[in-house]
């Protein structure tokens, strides 16, 4: 029997227990009364996407840190007005719902006593740790896997490149609905031909649920019309300098008043390709890491069906 190509699944995790806990009702509760709707639904999840996609390998990417200092630094604004808490030394604490909270260290418990790999990197997004492992993937001139990134978030559009292949699985229908982003739908949504592309879009476009302001004036359509004009951001900015054609005395004023925002801008729209991620263990296990843990959290949380439905997942190998 052949052997199944190697495809790797990397997981947003964070955006998958969000959707989770506003998707599944808090009747689904622990034998105390306590709220595990976000713990089910995001094993609920996993087994679907395991038993639908079959990845050889997986990954739960974690926000260790959801406002990095060095994208505070270069934009004070960004996420700025999702903090709850400002806390000094650090960059704050985001918005949770109180009955979302304790929930997030059953999953960390349950994830680790499944065995599934979950990685996370001080000061860095789940989407530094996926672009990293995406670009070790890309890297290799062997042996190189399929990646698929399941997400709820349009920045690690970015990351679409269709020669490795790196597709996005976008969640805004479900998880029964994913949307397949490659390079053709990119084209066909956004009017970008690439990942490289469709970031140097969204740092033109800006994005205000991130505090990202943008060029004002230019929109997606306009920035995607510029990408696509002169190849990429850094062209257009040297259009914008050379006072070539192409761009309306307008477009070059408006580019120009943003200088300041669009010499730092890059860095925080792209998602670092290089975090200190260490070596992980990304085998999809077909055997639990601790039967004797996975039982005793299945029972304290009442999550019994949900985990022996990723332990099904897991033996179709």
């Amino acid at each position: 029997m052949a052997e199944r190509p190697q495809k790797l699944l990397l997981l947003d995790t964070a955006s998958l227990y969000f959707r989770a806990y506003f998707g599944v009702p808090e009747s689904m509760t622990a034998p105390d009364g306590t709220p595990v709707n976000a713990v089910r639904g995001l094993l609920d999840m996993i087994a679907r996407l395991v038993t639908d996609l079959r990845p050889t390998r997986l990954v739960c990417c974690w926000d260790d840190d959801w406002r990095p200092a060095f994208r505070v630094d270069a934009i004070p604004s960004y996420k700025a007005h999702r903090v709850a808490v400002e806390v000094p030394g650090t960059t704050g604490l985001e918005v949770v719902p109180d009955t979302l909270s304790p929930q997030v260290p059953v999953i960390v418990d349950v994830l680790a006593a499944l065995g599934i790999a979950r990685v996370g990197v001080p000061g860095y997004e789940a989407d530094d740790v996926i672009g990293t492992l995406v670009a070790r993937e890309v890297a290799k001139s062997a042996d190189r896997a399929v990646v698929e990134v399941v997400t709820g978030d349009r920045d690690l559009f970015q990351l679409v490149d269709d020669q490795v292949p790196v597709r996005v699985l976008y969640t805004a229908r479900g998880i029964r609905d994913l949307e397949t982003v490659d390079q053709a739908r990119l084209q066909e949504k956004y009017g970008v031909a690439t990942g490289s592309g469709y970031a140097d879009m969204a740092v033109l476009r800006g994005d205000p649920s991130d505090g990202l302001p943008g060029v004002p004036g230019i929109g997606e359509k306009t920035a995607a019309a510029l990408v696509h004009r002169f190849g990429s951001l850094v062209e257009v900015l040297v259009a914008r300098d050379a006072g070539a054609a192409g761009l309306s005395p307008t477009q070059r004023r408006r580019l120009t008043e943003s200088a300041a925002y669009l010499a730092v801008a890059p860095a925080v729209v792209r998602v670092a390709p290089d975090a200190p991620v260490g070596d992980v263990d990304d085998r999809l296990p077909n055997v639990v890491a601790d039967a004797e843990a996975l039982v005793a959290l299945a029972e304290r949380w009442g999550l019994s069906s949900s985990v022996k439905r990723v332990v099904d997942a897991l033996a179709l190998g």
